[in-house]
């Protein structure tokens, strides 16, 4: 397994002061698929205090849970944690312990293909649970009892989903029994975890349709977004990964969904302007489009997004907006050549009617951009008064 020269030294310097330490989590597993990833994390016999004094400069970053950041010369933090095992739990969260075993480690981990670990200094592939043939074979499979496992937290229904999606794995049987059994505990989960699963695998899925199917089929979807439809509609692959706008394209009520996810003010107001729409422009025509952007404003871009999702490539009057956009024609007020300052020195009063002549002159310019100069829109006014 490669790995960047800043966690050799990091690896080294732990195993040097006589703490065995090992390459775990998803950059073991992605090395043994092919894929690169250069956020490797740590695990150390070491406990936190000792990793903080070999070390100049760390961040507790989670220290509770045995966790320490180490920056590197350039600056950049590297995960260091502390061998460990789950003492209980309530299934959002574990109270650990720390032990000297890679192995008793790894027997905590959620599914094999995650319970690997690499020897930075040996070359050792450590997998006492068989991940490596469960990549090979392209199986999402618990370690050890499934019920356990995801009693244990029970997100891991959710990141067992979200792998199977990425990598385009099948999920073994016992295991996905035990997740269906357990997904009505879902409930107990925070909104900014499910929300955060959710998004991590709109982003990664090879298939957008498998997840969305996943989610309905073990019963994810009746706990926290029943307004999840079957996925039917759209056309694969999925190149736009915005989960706002991807959200919009596969639920009903997206702006609802996302605010009992949690979501920020931000997004969610995005689903609504997705929703108020209109979708697209009455035609590709010049006319239409201007017409369109000055009505959806900041929106337009994800209505297009929208629209190559559901239409599996780029709309039709895509280049029509783009064309428009090239030619820098106005479609707000904030493009017109007379501001409402010009109005007021010209003796409009502010109020009702400074704003309607705006919005007047706006109409005007969105029918011929020409017309979009000083004085033809002044002598427009004063015609008009």
């Amino acid at each position: 397994m490669p790995l960047p020269e800043p966690v050799l030294e990091i690896a080294r310097r732990l195993q040097y002061a006589g703490f065995d330490t090992w390459c775990v989590g998803g950059a073991v597993r992605d090395w043994r698929l092919g894929l690169s990833d250069q956020d490797v994390d740590l695990a150390t016999a070491a406990t936190p205090d000792q990793v903080q004094a070999l070390f100049p400069r760390t961040v507790a970053v989670g220290v509770k849970y045995g966790t320490v950041g180490v920056f590197d010369r350039q600056r950049r933090l590297h995960e260091v944690t502390t061998f460990r095992r789950d003492v209980s739990t309530d299934g959002r969260h574990a109270v650990v312990e720390y032990v000297v075993s890679i192995d008793e480690d790894l027997a905590r981990r959620d599914f094999t293909i995650n319970a690997l670990a690499w020897h930075p200094l040996t070359r050792e592939l450590r997998d006492p649970f068989g991940g490596a043939a469960d990549l090979d074979a392209g199986v999402i499979r618990s370690v050890g009892d499934p019920a356990r496992r995801f009693a244990e937290d029970y997100l891991r229904i959710l990141r067992m989903l979200r792998f199977a999606a990425r990598f385009g794995f099948t999920i073994d049987p016992l295991t996905w029994e035990a997740a269906k059994g357990a997904a009505p505990e879902l409930t107990g989960l925070s909104a900014e975890r499910v929300r955060e699963e959710w998004f991590k695998g709109l982003a990664s899925a090879r298939s957008v349709v498998e997840l969305v199917r996943g989610w309905r089929e073990v019963g994810a979807a009746l706990v926290w977004m029943p307004e999840l439809d079957d996925a039917s509609h759209i056309v694969e692959p999925v190149r736009v990964r915005d989960s706002v706008v991807l959200t919009a394209a596969l639920c009903r009520a997206a702006p609802e969904v996302l605010a009992r996810l949690k979501a920020s003010n931000a997004e969610i107001m995005r689903a609504q302007a997705l929703r108020r729409g209109p979708a697209e422009p009455e035609s590709a025509e010049p006319v239409a489009v201007r017409r369109w952007l000055a009505r959806v404003g900041d929106a337009a871009d994800d209505l297009m997004s929208l629209a190559e999702i559901r239409g599996g490539g780029p709309p039709s009057w895509r280049a029509s907006v783009e064309q428009s956009r090239a030619r820098g024609e106005p479609t707000s007020r904030g493009g017109l050549a007379l501001t409402g300052d010009d109005l007021r020195a010209a003796g409009v009063p502010i109020g009702p009617e400074l704003g309607r002549l705006l919005e007047k002159l706006l109409d005007v310019v969105l029918e011929d951009p020409a017309r979009n100069t000083r004085d033809t829109l002044l002598a427009l006014v004063q015609s008009w008064r």
